[in-house]
């Protein structure tokens, strides 16, 4: 949707004009300097999303990469309580020491994005609020983060949550954070719970199938008394003019003993579990006739990590487009696409990566209106050389912009953090 901002700042970027401020109180005073000037201002932490939304211009840049490090860390309590602008395999790689681990599953845009791999931030997860193919099992980012404290739009320090997973009366703060952009406030401190880690892993390949029947096996086993933790399907005869997704070369594994699509089925827990578990799919799918693989527990982890990071993507100059529907309308809507894009399947069906070739502004915005009138809703992730802007990047309707502009007016109310970076006038 298009509305009209009405800006009362300046609007300019210099890109040497960066704060890199070594505390929260220095955040604060910074943000306050500003808020009584109007100056707008672009948050980054190590920049690795910086490509993600729409373009900004801001009189200042505000970045978060001097406030890292780990507060607190107690294994035995499950949670860990970080500074901001940490690196995401800091963390991942402290929590393996003790077995434990981020369930949610950090993506990494590095490759997408900028053609090395950056995890980010701990902000820039929160702030994105993107998860990986654990999803549907583990729950988003959002049902990690035990509490945080930050530097709302006026410079006041705040914080919500704790470090326990309880009931509370009152607003989650840390529910409205998480997939804002950084438009609401200046994360300091973010508190995360943590898992412990699988033993193992295993995934089970089923070779060739059609997206029917693949869907079909991934909603099954999903549903299913396994614990399923990953459900993805990889078309391979999709000849499309320009797309770049490449199955074959993606995923050259030792364990995969058959061509044609992938549909891949992940299992983790002990050694013992994960063999019975997959006995029990063969079983219950009805696919011990059908060209099957094993994908052992190192190319298992090798298999689920070229997901992580776009592997697939990653030499592609197209479009690349986010799509989340209800799992049932996912073939209707693959079919309306008429073979014209590239496209992947994670979360059981329920989100779509889609790669377009000279995606023009007109093209996009039919496939918003599919993908709206569903029930799902589109992200941008990677603009074109071919269309390198589009006014929304974003999907929302009129009731829920209405709903954000008051909620960003509360934190931010002279709208001077990441000022139009989800849409125009928030």
């Amino acid at each position: 949707m298009s509305i009209e901002e009405k800006q009362n700042f300046p609007t300019y970027q210099d890109s040497e004009n960066i704060d890199y401020p070594n505390s929260e109180k220095e955040v604060s005073n910074f943000i306050k300097k500003n808020y009584k000037s109007n100056v707008p201002i672009e948050i980054i932490g190590s920049g690795s999303k910086k490509k993600m939304g729409r373009p900004l211009q801001c009189g200042k840049t505000l970045s978060i990469s001097k406030l890292n490090g780990i507060v607190e860390y107690l294994p035995e309590e499950l949670y860990i309580k970080v500074k901001a602008g940490t690196p995401i395999q800091e963390i991942e790689e402290k929590l393996k020491k003790n077995n434990q681990q981020l369930a949610f599953e950090p993506i990494d845009f590095g490759y997408l994005l900028n053609n090395k791999s950056d995890y980010g931030t701990a902000a820039g997860q929160v702030a994105c609020n993107i998860s990986g193919s654990r999803r549907f099992k583990a729950g988003s980012i959002r049902d990690h983060v035990l509490g945080f404290r930050g530097v709302n739009g006026r410079g006041e320090i705040i914080k919500s949550g704790g470090v326990v997973v309880k009931n509370v009366t009152g607003y989650d703060l840390s529910k409205l954070i998480c997939g804002s952009y950084g438009t609401l406030t200046v994360l300091t401190e973010i508190t995360f719970k943590v898992l412990p880690a699988p033993e193992e892993s295993k995934t089970l390949i089923i070779h060739n199938q059609k997206i029917e029947t693949a869907l079909h096996f991934l909603d099954k086993s999903i549903n299913s008394s396994n614990d399923v933790s990953g459900a993805v399907f990889f078309p391979n005869n999709l000849k499309i003019t320009g797309c770049d997704l490449d199955i074959e070369n993606t995923f050259k594994l030792n364990d995969l003993k058959h061509t044609g699509s992938i549909t891949a089925l992940r299992i983790e827990g002990s050694r013992n579990s994960i063999n019975q578990r997959i006995e029990n799919l063969k079983t219950e799918l009805q696919i011990i006739n059908l060209n099957i693989s094993i994908l052992e527990v190192h190319q298992s982890e090798i298999f689920w990590n070229k997901i992580k990071t776009f592997e697939f993507f990653s030499n592609s100059r197209n479009s690349i487009i986010r799509i989340v529907i209800p799992p049932s309308e996912c073939i209707n809507l693959i079919y309306q696409f008429s073979n014209r894009f590239k496209y992947c399947l994670d979360w059981g069906g329920a989100l779509m990566w889609l790669e377009a070739f000279e995606l023009s502004e007109e093209m996009f915005e039919s496939i918003r209106r599919k993908v709206v009138k569903v029930g799902g809703y589109v992200t941008m992730i990677k603009n074109s050389d071919y269309l390198p802007y589009v006014e929304d990047v974003f999907t929302i309707n009129r009731e829920r912009f209405n709903l954000s502009q008051n909620i960003k007016k509360s934190f931010d109310p002279k709208g001077i953090l990441n000022p139009g970076k989800m849409y125009t006038g928030i």
